[in-house]
């Protein structure tokens, strides 16, 4: 038996060539540069998270020392006061947002310096509702024809004309949302007290001592962290942590929920957060109000106009080149999850909300961090009201 050889480059010579290795190597050195630059200015950034204040006083749930805000961070020289609303250094919602972005931060305290006082707080939500004013009157169909640069010329048209004449200072777009307004508490304030607000829908409260100074922001989000991560210390929140949802009595209310291939400028305005459902109604994402950040960080205004599954893919993509993690659709539980598990998604995620399906993956309800604590609050002999919060967000909501 003969065999024919398919080639004999193997018996050629190898030659080395420097010049196509030093090539090669500096590409992967340059590469590793960038890399090194981007999880460099991934570490230092500013989260809300738990990580990003001093460690809690078990007593009081409070911080223990001061935490640095917008106006002390030495990288941003935007106003010596912070965000301020003096009538002749107006801080508009432009830059406001700008701000928000740049420190990865979800919403920011408003400073009155007439009244040397804080004032509001300005969040997601508020620029949401305010570019809803802008753009609900404009025809979906007609944008929707428009190419991307059209689109985004105009939107930064809408906005110039909005503010340029007659400039909307964030004073009077703080809380436009009626969602979110300033709630602030002293240091002695007690954790039960804070649990208690937050149970009844308030999402966050600054702490202010006597002199009036900013002290910090706690948020829902930080008191689920501290009570999750100490709830040994806590007997009356540790015993119903082996209970479901469904025996608590939470999660399970009536959900309003947008097609996939439903718009996302309709989407963002049926509520603050809407689940996404497929043509066949099983739960595939998720569109947050916060979600925003990423059109205009980007100028992509032409997601508006996209459909929810094109959104959520893009904000899904995005999420990914930022931290390096992949970001599943949506979070989701059952009925019969418990709280603890339910409290340890929360927390692993660093959501703020997690769907309830059914064996189909059909939403049948939504838990929330409000839900959450208006359980603790319950447990803890107090009586929060999580409707109340929500019944005066509905009956102020902007008409557009």
């Amino acid at each position: 038996i003969s065999y024919t050889p398919i080639s004999d480059d193997r018996h050629r010579d190898r030659h080395f060539s420097p010049w196509l290795a030093y090539f090669v190597f500096l590409q992967l050195d340059q590469k590793l540069l960038k890399l090194r630059e981007h999880f460099k200015r991934f570490f230092n950034s500013r989260t809300n998270s738990i990580a990003s204040i001093n460690k809690m006083n078990p007593t009081t749930g409070l911080p223990n020392s001061r935490r640095s805000t917008i106006s002390e961070d030495d990288n941003l020289q935007v106003h010596r006061e912070g965000v301020t609303t003096a009538s002749k250094d107006w801080t508009t919602i432009k830059v406001i947002d700008l701000i928000l972005i740049q420190n990865n931060i979800s919403s920011a305290p408003v400073y009155d310096s007439h009244v040397k006082n804080f004032v509001g707080m300005f969040d997601w939500a508020d620029v949401m509702s305010y570019l809803l004013i802008v753009l609900k009157k404009k025809n979906i169909k007609e944008q929707q024809q428009k190419s991307e640069e059209q689109l985004t010329s105009e939107f930064k048209d809408l906005i110039r004309l909005a503010i340029q004449f007659q400039p909307v200072p964030v004073k009077l777009a703080s809380d436009l949302s009626n969602k979110n307004p300033f709630y602030s508490v002293i240091p002695e304030t007690s954790l039960f007290q804070v649990v208690e607000l937050f149970g009844s829908g308030t999402h966050r409260v600054s702490i202010i001592d006597a002199d009036g100074n900013l002290k910090g922001i706690l948020t829902q989000s930080n008191v689920i962290n501290y009570l999750y991560q100490n709830v040994t210390h806590f007997p009356q929140i540790e015993r119903i942590f082996p209970k479901t949802v469904r025996e608590l009595g939470i999660g399970l209310d009536h959900v309003i929920t947008a097609q996939a291939s439903s718009n996302v400028l309709d989407a963002l305005t049926m509520m603050n957060k809407n689940g996404i459902t497929n043509e066949d109604g099983m739960l595939t994402g998720n569109v947050s109000m916060s979600d925003v950040k990423y059109i205009l960080r980007s100028y992509r205004h032409s997601l508006l106009w996209k459909t929810c599954r094109q959104f959520s893919s893009h904000v899904r993509s995005r999420q990914g080149l930022e931290d390096g993690q992949d970001r599943y659709p949506v979070f989701d539980i059952r009925p019969n999850s418990t709280i603890g598990y339910t409290i340890a998604k929360l927390t692993a995620t660093k959501a703020h909300r997690v769907w309830v399906v059914d064996e189909k993956m059909h939403p049948i309800g939504v838990v929330s961090l409000t839900d959450i604590l208006s359980v603790f609050a319950r447990e803890a002999g107090g009586n929060p009201d999580p409707k109340r919060q929500r019944s005066m967000s509905a009956a102020k909501e902007p008409q557009f």
